[in-house]
């Protein structure tokens, strides 16, 4: 999931990300350092004390501050749990808010239920004069459907003196980044919303519900790109493909397929129904029919009918046919 808010970051002007880590941290370091794009240079600092959003930025700042170094800049905050945010969307708000002018730009949505969401209250002159979460509003408060997406970008030379004016005064006792709104907004500093075009990319994952809903919305996407790339997809809604997965033009996925891991599928292969992938390679206009396989090759106009368990390590030489049960090893 990381991985997806790390691509989003990945902005060409972007000269590091600091990924602040709690449990598990030793996995997660590892995990995103092997998989993360190799353009994109990572570094972690850990916070043992969970106390809060703020609290978490505060033990980010030092490593933050030795990258920019003399230089000023922006410093772009984001949440690990939002994998639907596009790049477009990142690109967007750190463009207003370098246009503006502003010291800190939030990404802001209008929902049907804000419920669970800190809610933004406006100044008259239109600016945002601060967030106040759920918990601590008000029942007017609590009527605002302009919600946080916890997504912001703060004037770095600010950030700092910032965080330090940020209390525990709340029903929480921990360190709001959101506070840093009130505090710049009271000592004079212009503090704005960029609203979000497609509210779907705020939706945080906290469950296995959303989860779900998140997934079925990436696998949409993934599908379409590579229907607007020339693959021929029989039915979106029942084919799954990882974003590892890479697909020549012309190639043909018929209802049911998973393609999983790094699979590489070549120019006019046909691959299932029902066929489950895993980190294989296909050749050109092979057929795989409704075929389990997991690191294995196929060459180029292979036949590999249905019901065929390809192991680990398993070729299938380019025009090979295979037939029915066969259970191929390497």
């Amino acid at each position: 999931m990381v991985l997806y808010v790390l691509d989003a970051a990945a902005q060409e002007d972007v000269r590091a990300t600091v990924v602040v880590v709690g449990h598990g941290a030793t996995w997660v370091e590892k995990a995103l350092t092997e998989r993360a794009r190799a353009d994109v240079h990572l570094m972690f600092v850990e916070q043992s004390e969970q106390l809060g959003t703020g609290h978490a930025v505060s033990v980010a700042l030092p490593t933050i501050t030795d990258e920019l170094g003399a230089s000023d800049g922006d410093v772009l905050i984001m949440p690990g749990d939002t994998p639907l945010l596009r790049p477009s969307t990142v690109a967007r708000l750190l463009h207003e808010h370098r246009e503006s002018d502003a010291a800190l730009t939030v990404l802001t949505a209008v929902v049907d239920d804000p419920s669970g969401y800190g809610r933004i209250v406006h100044a008259k002159n239109g600016t945002i004069a601060r967030i106040v979460e759920e918990r601590d509003a008000t029942a007017e408060e609590r009527l605002i459907t302009e919600i946080n997406t916890s997504i912001m970008v703060v004037r770095a030379s600010l950030l700092g003196p910032a965080l330090r004016r940020v209390g525990r005064q709340n029903a929480k006792h921990e360190y709001y980044l959101t506070d840093l709104i009130a505090v710049l907004h009271e000592a004079g500093h212009v503090t704005r919303a960029t609203l979000l075009e497609d509210r779907s990319e705020a939706a945080g994952v906290n469950d296995l519900v959303q989860l779900a809903g998140a997934e079925a919305v990436l696998r949409g996407r993934i599908n379409e790109r590579w229907l607007h790339r020339g693959v021929i997809i029989w039915s979106p809604l029942n084919t799954y493909i990882d974003a590892d997965v890479e697909l020549a033009p012309e190639v043909s996925l018929l209802p049911g397929t998973v393609l999983k891991g790094h699979c590489v599928i070549e120019r006019g292969a046909r691959i299932g129904p029902n066929a489950v992938l895993n980190d294989v390679v296909v050749g050109e206009f092979a057929e795989v029919a409704t075929v389990e396989a997991t690191s294995a090759r196929i060459g180029a106009e292979a036949r590999v009918a249905s019901f065929v368990v390809l192991a680990p390590g398993a070729e299938v030489a380019a025009g090979e046919v295979v037939a029915p049960f066969d259970f191929r090893s390497h």
